[in-house]
């Protein structure tokens, strides 16, 4: 694969870090596990991968911030640059043994996404892109599907679990969506989803309830493919707000329209 420094440092960091969890992904019922929250479990192996992949990221660029998911924020020397990391991306397929599941790492510089990597240990498919240049999954260019109307579409959507707060509205966005489209895929990983709609395997995606390093790498790979993302509601920004429509060009104001619409 080609690419500049940084992002080869970014995929030599996930794909060390997917080994590991490859190696317990093999054993998963001998896995250590705490709960944090009603459905929302962390493993020992979680733990390891952030571990892993900071210890590479900060080797190679000890003044660049970190902001992970098990970890938190670290601000760095570098004010403008920080690493956006989800060591595990579908914790909760890898504990039930469902082969989906993903490492995703983004790199932010003065508030921008300029290159983000999600790879997929199980598939060993590792889906990249750096601003300007294009999205990729492995030595391959990827494109965002043209289908352009909504009954031939296929979208991806993260249903909100347990008592979170989002989950009228998603049940309503469900209630429009589906008759008007050819169905709807709830995978359990947002930056999967981001990467197959990329990847053209699905036309568009939406979540009403992320968090940065859910989405922040699959947004500038559905942007360098050719789509388009913005938040659901007038004035958010995707990262801060974690609401977010990702589609393709041709369909994406008719699905962002069902998808806003109020009842």
């Amino acid at each position: 694969m080609a690419g500049s420094a940084n992002m080869n440092v970014m995929i030599k960091a996930a794909r060390k870090a997917g080994r590991g969890l490859l190696k317990d992904f093999a054993e998963v019922e001998q896995l250590q596990v705490s709960q944090k929250g009603p459905g929302d479990f962390v493993s020992r192996a979680d733990r390891q991968a952030e571990q892993t992949v900071r210890e590479m990221l900060m080797e190679a660029r000890p003044t660049y911030g970190f902001l992970g998911e098990e970890g938190g924020a670290k601000a760095g020397e570098d004010p403008t640059r920080r690493w956006i990391v989800d060591p595990l991306d579908g914790t909760t397929n890898y504990l039930h043994g469902l082969p989906h599941w993903a490492i995703s790492i983004a790199l932010e510089h003065k508030g921008n996404i300029v290159a983000g990597v999600v790879h997929d240990p199980v598939k060993d498919e590792t889906f990249w892109a750096e601003k300007g240049e294009g999205a990729w999954l492995n030595d391959t260019r990827i494109r965002v599907s043209a289908r352009s109307r909504l009954i031939d579409c296929l979208f991806g959507t993260g249903i909100p679990f347990g008592a979170k707060r989002t989950l009228p509205a998603m049940l309503q966005d469900l209630a429009r969506l589906m008759p008007e489209c050819a169905g709807v895929r709830r995978l359990g990983s947002a930056s999967l989803d981001l990467a197959y709609v990329a990847a053209g395997r699905i036309d568009g995606y939406w979540e009403r309830e992320t968090f940065p390093w859910d989405i922040a790498a699959g947004m500038l790979i559905v942007a360098e493919a050719g789509g388009f993302v913005g938040p659901i509601r007038d004035g958010h920004k995707p990262l801060e707000h974690g609401d977010l429509i990702a589609a393709n060009p041709a369909i994406f104001e008719k699905f962002a329209e069902v998808v806003r619409a109020r009842p």
